[in-house]
């Protein structure tokens, strides 16, 4: 679209807003009708550990959303010379998992509690033996069912739990609702029915009778909606929340909230079967659209669905990044020391290009890039490692390699189970994320390690806020009974480009070593965790 055509676009009103919320940055994306991003705007901001639980005060999801659409506003006004009164849709997402717990008069009963925490062990476990389906740690339903077995008081106040994106949602429009996706990560769905499943609750309702709760869970979750349904209306107060002092007018249509595992799927056109996508930031996950369900219950694997309710496993590992970045960090503090200045671009991409000329395995190295608790090795707390052996070549190369390869090991346990033990195919595995910020490295990293053909399409860059703008246009635009798939495909999608890069025989090898050393040093990192 020309200048002109996005200027009346946005007078017009029919621009359509995403935002995410993700563990690291609030970021908002402005598209047109060709689903081109024509704006943004960011926000950074961290989790914090208090009195041993990860969170984020509500207080900050506020300030962090009205910073992101103030950026926003402020480059649309300065490319456009047009202010951002009205737009066409809205979607918000968010990290998925956690624990929002509201009483009747919607006071946070208590501090969030992320998916980063791994503190509901006892919780999951009884629930997977229970309905015969993997829960997760970092689910809803672990989260408040370990809160009834610690017995804590705040349960019988609870009139109403939600997620990150549908807090947000809620407060926006006053709909308790979510999207299947981001759903599927509170409490199991029936995908033949896109509910939360009846005979589960059934047997979560009895453990509340036996525990004299004076609540039913049916009536505590959001209602379930899928991609493309009518999620209500931004409201006078939603405005005002979003954009305290600024133009922005009530009665935008908002599709419903989802998960940044759904956003994903969406922002790599990996919604369809035999098609996954790998996000990878402070934490990564695959997710991989199944042909057919699996044999039997995994706890490395868990069961959520796309946005329009399609089953899919996704491999989940609480730690991939953040210990990595640390230390390119400290590699920065150093050249400053020198004297030097670098930015944090060239800092990222000439330490991430080294790894290409290391050796295959990494040299002998190893680390354990675990700053929180990892369940799919079984940790429960992280303690970030580096470990090499006299005979260990430690060069600059192969420390990058082995960090980049680290940061990829738990995430290549669980995918094994579905490539070796399910026997699951993909036509595509699509990446993005900070991960794959560097040209090609990231790429070669994910395809030795998952030994198949990883793709970074032109657009992963945007993310998930883009994503979930996709989201909000096929809710303004789809045609009666338009597939997200076909949406996808056909209308944002169709001329697309980007890189592949097949797995090198000789670093899928070199992975290989490594994973053996892997796996046999988790006695390292479990000594670590006991003693330290």
């Amino acid at each position: 679209m020309s200048q002109d055509d996005i200027r009346k676009a946005i007078a017009d009103g029919d621009a359509v807003l995403g935002v995410e919320f993700g563990s690291t940055r609030i970021k908002a994306v402005l598209v047109d009708a060709a689903h081109a991003p024509i704006a943004s705007g960011s926000h950074a901001w961290e989790n914090r550990l208090e009195h041993g639980i990860w969170t984020y005060p509500l207080e900050e999801v506020w300030a962090g959303a009205q910073d992101s659409f103030r950026q926003l506003s402020r480059e649309v006004e300065e490319k456009y010379q047009v202010s951002l009164e009205a737009l066409g849709a809205i979607g918000f997402s968010g990290m998925m998992h956690g624990y929002l717990a509201f009483d009747k008069d919607g006071n946070l009963l208590v501090p969030f509690r992320t998916w980063r925490n791994t503190i509901t062990g006892p919780a999951a476990a009884a629930l997977s033996e229970l309905f015969g389906l993997n829960i997760p740690q970092r689910w809803s339903i672990a989260h408040l069912y370990q809160a009834i077995l610690n017995q804590e008081s705040h349960v019988k106040d609870i009139h109403y739990i939600t997620t990150l994106a549908g807090y947000v949602h809620w407060q926006l429009t006053g709909q308790r609702v979510l999207g299947v996706g981001e759903a599927s990560g509170m409490f199991p769905i029936d995908s033949t029915i896109n509910e939360y499943d009846k005979r589960m609750l059934g047997l979560f309702n009895a453990q509340l009778d036996a525990h004299e709760i004076p609540w039913r869970l049916d009536d505590i979750l959001p209602k379930v909606l899928v991609a493309g349904d009518a999620a209500g209306a931004l409201t006078d107060r939603g405005a005002r929340l979003l954009d305290p002092v600024g133009p922005l007018r009530a009665g935008i249509p908002l599709c419903p909230p989802e998960g940044d595992a759904g956003t994903g799927m969406v922002a790599t056109n990996s919604v369809a079967e035999r098609t996954g996508n790998v996000s990878a930031g402070t934490s990564v996950f695959a997710m991989i659209v199944l042909e057919r369900a699996l044999s039997k219950l995994y706890p490395e694997i868990d069961m959520v669905t796309t946005p329009s309710g399609k089953p899919v496993a996704m491999v989940h590992s609480n730690n991939c990044t953040s210990d990595l970045n640390a230390w390119v960090a400290i590699f920065g503090e150093f050249a400053r020391a020198l004297g030097v200045e670098v930015s944090q671009a060239v800092l990222f991409e000439t330490l991430y290009r080294q790894a290409l000329a290391a050796e295959a395995d990494g040299g002998g190295l190893l680390a354990y890039n675990y700053v929180s608790g990892e369940h799919i090795t079984h940790f429960e707390e992280g303690r970030p490692l580096f470990v090499r052996t006299p005979a260990s070549r430690f060069t600059l190369a192969n420390f990058m390699r082995t960090h980049l390869f680290s940061s990829l090991g738990a995430l290549r346990i669980g995918m094994d189970i579905l490539f070796e033990q399910e026997r699951v195919r993909l036509d595509q595995l699509l990446g993005h994320g900070g991960f794959f910020k560097t040209p090609d490295v990231g790429q070669h990293m994910m395809a030795a390690a998952m030994n198949v053909p990883v793709s970074v399409m032109a657009t992963a860059g945007e993310g998930g806020a883009w994503g979930m703008a996709l989201l909000a246009a096929y809710r303004l635009r789809k045609s009666v009974d338009e597939r997200l798939e076909d949406y996808l495909s056909d209308k944002v999608f169709a001329a697309e480009r980007g890189t592949t890069i097949a797995p090198d025989e000789k670093d899928a090898r070199g992975f290989a070593v490594f994973m053996e050393r892997y796996k046999n040093g988790l006695v390292i990192e479990r000594a670590a965790v006991d003693c330290f």
